[in-house]
């Protein structure tokens, strides 16, 4: 039987939604149109944080628990009016190999990529033609570690950039850890981010070795909270906020604030993955959470 398809128009662009009805997680009964629906609702919040940048999608045609592909380039069937930059292959060493980029700046694009179930949106820590405006700490835990342990040592990262004027803004991942967002001045490379990154993650891990790493090997890190200073290299991207993601349930990277960081470090509350109606209830009780990463922030210090 051929998919049911509905024709829409949103801001003045003509779509068509397909499958609405199709399962996307199996265990809480999410449908497709549940994402598109999702996706729709977040859109205040979450337009800003893609706006302008090149985004990657991780597609679930076949739901959570079907294969699943990564997507960079632009996909066959784009519409003339969604907005694509080319620019050079991520991590690639050959100058001329390029991809069509899909930049998700309004409404009807982030539907079209919802009807085509790219349940996953990550994007780099620069806009298109410019030097990274944030710097993203993540922070990974190793079993039996979890967000609990996160969560302190977010606190501990926090503090620390603290010393050097910058802002950091937590968020869940939306699967087992978090990470950290700071706006910055745009003004500075990804080699030196990534470095300025490094140096503190490695800081960190020298005075609490028992619990934090800066190492990448696997096999050090059970237990233990990982750093990943790694993820400002220029070729690598981050969950967007307000993302969903593709586990059991459809939860999401969620903004949190530092009251709700701290009670979970310490143990005075639990730590809690938010599905998709808990966030939309989120942003209509506090707003965006991560609403200054728009502003520009401080220009990171050289070694000392």
């Amino acid at each position: 039987m051929a998919p049911e398809r509905f024709h829409v128009t949103i801001d003045g662009r003509d779509l068509e939604l397909s499958n609405l009805d199709k399962v996307m997680y199996p265990a809480a009964g999410f449908t497709k149109g549940e994402v598109i629906d999702y996706y729709t609702r977040v859109a205040p919040a979450l337009l800003p944080h893609l706006a302008g940048r090149a985004v990657t999608r991780i597609r679930y045609p076949n739901g959570v628990e079907g294969a699943h592909f990564f997507e960079k380039n632009k996909p066959g069937g784009t519409p003339e009016w969604v907005r694509l930059e080319t620019l050079p292959v991520p991590g690639s060493t050959k100058s001329r190999e390029t991809i069509d980029f899909v930049v998700v700046d309004d409404l009807p694009t982030l539907v079209w990529l919802a009807n085509l179930a790219a349940l996953e949106l990550h994007t780099p820590q620069w806009r298109v033609g410019a030097d990274p405006d944030l710097l993203v700490v993540d922070l990974d835990p190793g079993a039996p570690a979890g967000l609990r342990e996160c969560s302190a040592v977010a606190v501990l990262m926090r503090d620390r950039l603290a010393e050097d004027g910058v802002a950091a803004y937590p968020k869940t991942s939306g699967k087992k850890g978090m990470q950290l967002c700071c706006p910055i001045s745009g003004t500075q490379d990804a080699e030196t981010v990534s470095a300025y990154a490094k140096r503190v993650a490695e800081e960190l891990a020298a005075m609490v070795p028992a619990s934090i790493t800066a190492k990448m090997a696997k096999a050090i890190r059970p237990g233990k909270v990982f750093i990943d200073w790694s993820q400002n290299a220029a070729a690598k991207t981050t969950v967007t906020p307000y993302s969903l993601r593709a586990q059991e349930f459809p939860t999401v990277s969620t903004p949190l604030t530092w009251d709700e960081v701290e009670a979970i470090g310490t143990g005075s509350a639990e730590p809690h993955h938010y599905r998709a109606d808990e966030v939309l209830d989120r942003i209509e009780k506090h707003g965006d959470l991560l609403a200054d990463l728009m502003t520009p922030g401080p220009v990171l210090p050289a070694r000392h």
